[in-house]
């Protein structure tokens, strides 16, 4: 994997177990709920699963070239609310209200309004590792045009 390959996808591992909780906690202090003991527990082990899936699953799209590439890491880590999402749902959390319609139709399994938008959404620590590796795969894509 390439070097900011691997930086970002580092950082994502990094990152996402503390997303994970605090969009738990946050979502569920909204809706008037102090998160207790058992809901914290809940949504940490979700944050290790989801460090777990989701990073295999940025590391898989990272070591694919990038000219096969379908997909990004940002849409990748979109998809992980569904790990805040249960931990909310067994916990009885009321869904979120008032979502706006381009929400609700792109992601409608997003039913606390928790997709991230950009990757400071998620850490803002994600924010330059993401930015450098899609400066790096731009540069790699059109460099490969040019030699062509």
């Amino acid at each position: 994997m390439e070097a900011p390959a691997e930086t970002l996808a580092v950082a994502i591992e990094d990152a996402i177990p503390q997303w994970v909780v605090a969009a738990v906690v946050r979502v569920a202090t909204r809706a008037g709920r102090e998160p207790d003991a058992e809901m914290i527990e809940a949504a940490r082990a979700a944050g290790q699963r989801a460090r777990v899936e989701v990073g295999a699953a940025v590391r898989a799209l990272l070591e694919t070239d990038v000219d096969e590439q379908r997909t990004n890491p940002l849409s990748i880590l979109r998809g992980a609310v569904r790990y805040p999402t249960q931990v909310l749902r067994d916990a009885g959390v009321p869904e979120a209200v008032g979502r706006d319609d381009f929400a609700v139709h792109a992601f409608p399994d997003d039913v606390y309004d928790l997709t991230p938008a950009t990757w400071a959404d998620i850490d803002p620590s994600l924010q330059d590792p993401g930015i450098t590796w899609g400066a790096w795969k731009a540069y790699t894509h059109l460099s490969r045009r040019r030699d062509r």
